[in-house]
């Protein structure tokens, strides 16, 4: 088991940035895929960005495409989101997760950290 631990969550006024950063207890080798999940208050988990280890490959959700960028940190076993234009909206705990490469659902996760968008 992985374990992950979230940093840099903070407030934030609308269209500022936020950089979050996901280390893990070991190293990220390129069997794993890495997400991004947040929840905001009253609403349930939503995914936001996962970077696939193996094949460097990203997807994001629609509601953050262009805005958001999910990359390898410098460290071997780090991975950031970078978090730009930011809007209310995109408030919440923001979660890091990993799942091994061809399986469905992730397998670890960190205890969250909290994004607060507003003026």
């Amino acid at each position: 088991q992985v374990q992950l631990k979230e940093s840099g969550g903070g407030l934030v006024q609308p269209g500022g940035s936020l950089r979050l950063s996901c280390a893990a207890s070991e190293r990220i080798l390129q069997r794993f895929v890495m997400g991004w999940f947040r929840q905001a208050p009253g609403k349930e988990r939503e995914f936001v960005a996962q970077l696939n280890l193996n094949t460097g490959s990203t997807f994001y959700a629609p509601s953050v495409r262009g805005r958001f960028t999910i990359s390898r940190d410098n460290a071997e076993n780090a991975v950031a989101l970078q978090m730009n234009s930011l809007k209310p909206e995109d408030s919440g705990i923001y979660y890091c997760a990993a799942r091994r490469l061809f399986t469905a659902d992730y397998q670890d996760w960190g205890q969250g950290t909290q994004v607060i968008v507003s003026s």
